[in-house]
């Protein structure tokens, strides 16, 4: 099971108003350097290269915003990624990210880690799988 791991900075972009999950479009891009808790915008990963069914900048996952009581949470469709013509990868942290914020340029939210590289052969598959039942996040 992957471990997931917030950005420094997400909660203060959070607070400023840098993201707005009902109507920005966030993305998954996948790296094999490991991400840094103090990473705050999407220049600072070292994404894998563009190819074989990977585009650069990653996919974008659709973000639905729910709020109850007072609190509210974001939840993530998963993001499947496949290799063809030739392999994507290796890459073992999927970055999420908002693609549409400009100030500050695309700020990073969170990162998965897998434990190890991962490669996919050509056909092969791998799911982004968010948690559906708990989100991405929860604000109380």
């Amino acid at each position: 099971m992957a471990s997931y791991n917030k950005f420094n900075q997400f909660t203060d972009d959070v607070l400023v108003g840098a993201h707005q999950f009902g109507t920005h479009t966030y993305k998954v891009a996948l790296s094999n350097t490991a991400p840094s808790a103090s990473n705050a915008v999407f220049a600072d990963i070292t994404e894998i290269s563009a190819g074989n069914g990977y585009s650069a900048g990653g996919t974008a996952s659709t973000q639905t915003l729910t709020t109850s009581s007072g609190t509210a949470k974001d939840t993530a469709a998963d993001v499947t990624f496949t290799a063809s013509g030739g392999t994507i990868g290796p890459f073992r942290y999927a970055v999420i990210y908002n693609s549409t914020q400009t100030t500050p340029l695309k700020p990073l939210v969170a990162w998965f880690d897998y434990g190890s590289a991962i490669t996919l052969n050509s056909g092969d598959t791998f799911t982004v799988d968010f948690d559906g039942t708990n989100g991405l996040f929860t604000m109380a």
